[in-house]
């Protein structure tokens, strides 16, 4: 009787040890997983603050190189002569906003970076040169810019400069730097004509005042700046 008693007891505390080993080896087991597991958060918290440092870096060079670039005007491509002498960009023309001067692949430019504030372009005749960094936003808005060198006749100056002060959307200014004595261009489009009475200069005012070329139809040619 005490010898079954014994056995009982015997078998009763071995197997209490046993529950005991595997509760011990089961909370081994979970301090691992639990080092492992905070390993692996840390590693990925390290390796994800990298990665984000690394985007917001690249992310504010992407921003702020633009506006810093004193040279590039984001154009990429080529003019294409049409058989009426319009001549149109064929390629890419950038429309970020920069803050410095942009050296244009075309003269006067026709698109590409530009200043944040446009050019009035309210019929508004300039007797001096005016900044390519607000005359491209103007285009950008839907207007034609007439511009003349000093070999253009006056006559054809003065005939032109009275169509512009009735045209909404358009401008007129001095610019030395072309190749003709009288051109007309518009956001992606360009024309030298031979006179104030070319008819290309009609047809190009009915194509591309606030055209199908605009970027920003019906955006403000009034608010911006008058030189």
């Amino acid at each position: 009787m005490g010898s079954g008693k014994n056995s009982s007891t015997a078998a009763r505390k071995a197997r209490i040890e046993e529950m005991r080993r595997a509760e011990r080896a089961r909370e081994r087991r979970n301090r691992v997983f639990t080092v492992a597991a905070s390993v692996v958060v840390v590693t990925g918290l390290v390796v994800g603050g990298v990665v984000l440092v690394r985007s917001q870096s690249d992310s504010g060079k992407n921003v702020s190189t633009p506006s810093g670039d004193a040279k590039g005007s984001g154009d990429s491509g080529h003019f294409t002569a049409g058989k009426d002498g319009v001549k149109t960009w064929s390629g890419k023309l950038s429309r970020t906003h920069v803050t410095t001067k942009v050296s244009y692949p075309m003269h006067p430019p026709v698109g590409g970076n530009h200043n944040p504030v446009w050019l009035n372009c309210n019929g508004d005749v300039y007797t001096e040169p005016v900044q390519d960094e607000n005359a491209v936003h103007a285009l950008e808005h839907g207007a034609v810019w007439v511009t003349y060198t000093g070999k253009a006749p006056k006559a054809d100056i003065d005939a032109l400069a009275a169509k512009v002060k009735k045209t909404p959307y358009s401008l007129m200014s001095p610019y030395e730097n072309q190749e003709a004595p009288l051109i007309l261009s518009a956001w992606g489009h360009q024309v030298a004509v031979k006179s104030a009475k070319d008819p290309e200069v009609d047809k190009f005012f009915a194509t591309y005042v606030q055209g199908r070329q605009t970027p920003e139809p019906g955006a403000s040619c009034t608010g911006g700046v008058m030189k």
